[in-house]
């Protein structure tokens, strides 16, 4: 019957603490108990199930625990989840006569960063006997004491609490003393000898009694201490303080010497008998004389020393009033010292875990850093609120458990503007005045490839001079990153799928360096336009692209081409001839441009005669009437130089052969003109004459015409566009001033850009008397501007090159 009521009881007490448990989970903090003295490997508790964790995931987890500021009383093992003892635990050593003894336990993990609390309540056990401060404790005690007087002893102490230190005392059995126990309120309990039979100190001089100690545990434990009670004589009344107990409210870290209270204790008696010295009882313990002193005089106490609330909140001082009598009779009082608290603790703070550095691309609410913080004042000036500075960054403070608070991300972060955050914590206590302590944390944003390659201009305009050495550096590009590290490292490269492009461009992929692959020649290629595209080595890589135009500068390596040879078609000239008359023109053809195309004509200094030719028509005319007094010969060659602007200058010959016939000799049909070879030519019959002045006239007429046109037509044409393309262009323009040609070839445009489309159209403007610019000498060419280019369908102004 026994046994089945104490099983009963045992699964009562099983259901309350699993109720209990449950309630504690649910309340966010889990709670445990274990008996002090408990041996190592003591089963607590399924830690890891009643947290609802796998216990697969500790370890990968990296689950851990700590003891907040204790031993490791506790270990959890990963392998079952279960938390058990780990080192002996002493109740009366760690939590003192603290009612209630609990060890705090944070348990975190992380993937996702989490943390738990729980608290271990170290349960009592009766370990520990009632002890008095002294085996033997003597009183004296006048033979003339009234009945009824009683006192006061100094009680035992046990270390344990509750009911198992719950003291009863018994006093051995005699004919005068009783045992009395008081209670005053919840400050303090005292316990005093009554006296209620007098005292013979004729017939007992001295009484020996036993009080013994009893605490409530199971079983019960004791302790004793022998009274020694000596009857005194003569001296009969005893000093009397007005309260048996007094009360004082003091403020902690008060100045020494302050006035805590003056005592009054009166005695009946009269002389000597009736004057009183005031001290500290001999029971006191040590420690409060260092702390209080009282004046044996005045019985003023004051403080000696420091006076701590967070040490000790409450003292109990035993004072002793005792007379000048022969044989001094002393009264007995108690001040109960209760100490009040100042807000003279700043807040800590501690930082218990930090994830640095976090990525921009962070998710707002993301977990930074987790942060307790404490205070070791009481009530409001230990209530604590912790808040961030600057408050703009993108960072706030979150409260996830009392006196705990997680720093997170609020706000989208990006490291290119802001590469590190300095935060600034403040943990503020409520008390008056309140008291602060800031911490300041530096929070560094890890780089994610968010940036692609940008370069400074979205295209670039090269001018490289045509027959260049093959692998010749002709323009570098570059590429910025805003990001770091391998995000930040560029490379650039040009799409080999566009051939023939590739096979005149190369870039370096690391210098970005652009290389012409072999030498480039003005009359096959005038434009080179390509993409070169920058990508970083992210994961995954982004890319940014330039486009590059590369304008190839002519250089004087063509020498002028006259179209045809005059002595294979000697000219018959008919005398007389009035000055100034054109005999005939020279052609020539330059396969360059620009300077290096404008030809000039001269006759060579062996030419002699009236001939002379224009220097930029190619038009040879006399210089003055000829007769027929100068037909000597049968005919004269005119050597004709033709000079180009180029530098250096290049120039060809041509010869033109002219014949001299007289009018007269027109009558003979049989005479014949020399030719080229020395073949004779028939000349014209004298009946014909007439019909060949007709013709010359009518070609000269002609000829004029032809002339007019041409002047005109390359006006027009100055103002209109050249077609560049795969083909032909010729132009021939002549003026007063100067000869402008293109001989027939193919000019190419080579364009790598992907999508380009359209035909370009270019415009040539020749001025040759516009005074060189300033600075030109540094210009090879003289070209100090010079090609404009008009896209067609979008209208946008390219190219200028203004020739001098």
């Amino acid at each position: 019957s026994d046994y089945n009521s104490m099983e009963a009881e045992r699964r009562q007490l099983l259901q309350l603490m699993v109720l209990h448990t449950a309630w504690m989970v649910g309340s966010g903090q889990l709670h445990y108990s274990v008996p002090e003295e408990s041996q190592h490997g003591t089963f607590v508790g399924h830690i890891a199930q009643d947290l609802g964790l796998e216990v697969e995931e500790l370890v990968p987890r990296m689950f851990r625990m700590v003891s907040k500021g204790q031993e490791d009383y506790f270990e959890v093992n990963v392998q079952n989840g279960v938390l058990f003892v780990n080192s002996r635990i002493d109740r009366e050593q760690l939590c003192a006569q603290s009612p209630i003894c609990i060890i705090h336990l944070e348990m975190i993990v992380d993937k996702p960063l989490r943390i738990f609390h729980a608290e271990v309540e170290i349960r009592d056990i009766n370990d520990n006997a009632p002890i008095f401060p002294v085996n033997e404790h003597q009183l004296f005690i006048l033979e003339s004491r009234l009945l009824g007087s009683y006192f006061p002893l100094e009680g035992a102490s046990d270390a344990d609490i509750g009911s198992n230190g719950l003291l009863t005392y018994i006093l051995s059995p005699n004919d005068h003393f009783q045992l009395r126990e008081e209670k005053h309120g919840d400050l303090s309990k005292s316990l005093a000898l009554v006296l209620y039979n007098a005292l013979d100190r004729e017939k007992i001089s001295i009484h020996h009694l036993l009080l013994t100690a009893t605490d409530g545990g199971q079983p019960a434990l004791t302790g004793s201490v022998q009274l020694k009670i000596t009857v005194l004589d003569v001296n009969d009344n005893v000093p009397m303080f007005n309260q048996s107990v007094y009360e004082v409210h003091l403020v902690e870290n008060i100045t020494e010497g302050t006035s805590v209270i003056t005592l009054t204790a009166y005695d009946l008696d009269e002389g000597t008998n009736k004057e009183i010295l005031y001290s500290f009882s001999n029971m006191m313990p040590p420690h409060l004389r260092q702390v209080f002193s009282i004046d044996s005089n005045t019985g003023e106490i004051k403080t000696k020393g420091k006076i701590d609330f967070e040490d000790i909140n409450l003292f109990e001082l035993q004072v002793q009033a005792s007379d000048k009598g022969s044989n001094p009779m002393t009264g007995y009082c108690s001040v109960v010292v209760e100490v009040l608290d100042v807000n003279d603790n700043a807040p800590e703070m501690s930082l218990k875990s930090l994830l640095v550095p976090v990525p921009e691309d962070s998710l707002p609410g993301m977990v930074v850093a987790l942060i307790s913080v404490s205070d070791q004042d009481y009530g409001t000036n230990g209530q604590i609120s912790c808040f961030l500075h600057p408050p703009e960054l993108p960072f706030k403070l979150v409260s996830t458990f009392k006196n705990y608070y997680s720093l997170v991300v609020s706000e989208p972060l990006d490291r290119e503007q802001v590469a590190e955050y300095k935060l600034l914590v403040t943990a503020q206590d409520q008390g008056t005045p309140s008291l602060s302590a800031t911490s300041s944390l530096v929070v560094p944003i890890g780089d994610v490839n968010d940036n692609a390659p940008a370069f400074a201009q979205p295209s670039y305009t090269v001018f490289v001079k045509e027959n260049n050495p093959p692998g010749a550096h002709i323009f570098t590009v570059s590429a910025s990153d805003p990001d770091v590290a391998e995000n930040a490292l560029v490379s650039y490269w040009i799409d080999e799928k566009l051939w023939p492009l590739t096979s005149y461009i190369s870039v370096h992929s690391e210098s970005g360096k652009v290389y012409a692959l072999q030498p480039l020649d003005y009359e096959e290629v005038k434009l080179l336009e390509f993409q070169v595209r920058a990508k970083d080595a992210g994961l995954p890589s982004l890319c940014g692209n330039v486009t590059i135009q590369v304008f190839v500068v002519d250089e004087n390596d063509n020498a002028p081409a006259v179209s045809g040879m005059a002595e294979e078609n000697p000219v018959l000239l008919v005398i007389p001839v009035m000055a100034g008359h054109i005999v005939g023109k020279i052609q020539a053809l330059d396969a360059d441009s620009g300077y290096n195309a404008w030809l000039r004509y001269e006759m060579h200094e062996g030419t002699s005669g009236p001939w002379r030719v224009g220097q930029y028509s190619g038009e040879i005319s006399t210089t003055r009437v000829l007769d027929e007094g100068e037909v000597s010969g049968s005919s004269q060659n005119l050597l004709v130089l033709v000079k180009d602007h180029g530098k250096p200058m290049l120039s060809a010959t041509a010869t033109l052969s002219v014949t001299l016939v007289a009018s007269t000799q027109l009558t003979r049909t049989d005479v014949h003109l020399p030719r080229t070879g020395g073949n004779p030519k028939p000349l014209v019959g004298s009946a014909n004459i007439y019909l060949i002045i007709a013709i010359c006239s009518v070609s000269s007429l002609f000829l004029l015409a032809i002339i007019i046109y041409i002047v005109l037509r390359c006006q027009s044409q100055a103002k209109e566009a050249m077609i560049y393309g795969p083909g032909t262009a010729t132009l021939v323009c002549a003026s007063e001033v100067g000869s402008w040609s293109y001989s027939n070839r193919h000019s190419h445009i080579l364009a790598g850009v992907s999508g380009e489309a359209g035909i370009k159209s270019d415009l040539m403007v020749f001025s040759p008397n516009i005074p060189p610019l300033q600075g030109s000498e540094n210009l090879d060419l003289n070209v100090q501007a010079g090609l404009y280019s008009m896209r067609e369908g979008d209208n946008v102004l390219q190219k200028c090159l203004w020739l001098t």
